[in-house]
């Protein structure tokens, strides 16, 4: 009992973490799913459109939930630069059930809603390791990460203080 209370406090963080990701994640395939349903089974918009559809409406409502819950303890790198980032790396994500939804749909011939919702599900699985990876690594940034230029993007070169400058070693000086 001991072991598991030790190794439930020293992954707590990332086990919230990922539980905030999670319910985020089944609310986003609730509203993408929905949306490209009722658009390509209902209103015969074609299966990548309706998918991509669902997707861009759920990629906002996630961006916001996913910096103000999931990730709401790490540093704000900036609005603008993250929403950017995260639309990108959904993008991918997107791409990426694509994969899994066009191969069903256009390979297999297999046009019925089973093998559109099983090919949404596999898809979007897959993409959600990838967003997650992402997400931690270049969006919503440790609070230990040097600051990001604002214009750029890109981390700001970092100056060590006075104090964190290794001292050089004293040089004698000559006795005269």
């Amino acid at each position: 009992m001991r072991f598991a209370s030790g190794l439930y406090q020293r992954f707590a963080h990332l086990i919230h973490e990922l539980a905030a990701f999670g319910t985020i994640g089944v609310l986003n395939f609730i509203i993408t799913i929905g949306i490209s349903n009722t658009l390509h089974l209902g209103m015969g918009v074609g299966p990548l459109t309706s998918f991509g559809v669902g997707t861009i409406v759920a990629t906002t409502f996630s961006y916001f939930a996913n910096r103000f819950w999931t990730f709401r303890h790490r540093d704000k790198t900036g609005l603008s630069r993250e929403y950017v980032l995260f639309f990108v790396f959904n993008g991918v994500g997107l791409v990426i059930t694509w994969v899994f939804i066009g191969f069903t749909h256009y390979v297999l011939d297999l046009h019925n809603g089973v093998a559109f919702n099983v090919a949404q599900i596999i898809g979007t699985g897959a993409a959600t390791l990838f967003r997650y990876w992402a997400y931690k690594k270049w969006v919503f940034l440790p609070p230990t990460a040097p600051p990001v230029d604002p214009h750029t993007g890109l981390p700001e070169a970092q100056v060590p203080a006075p104090a964190d400058r290794p001292e050089e070693p004293a040089v004698p000086k000559p006795v005269h």
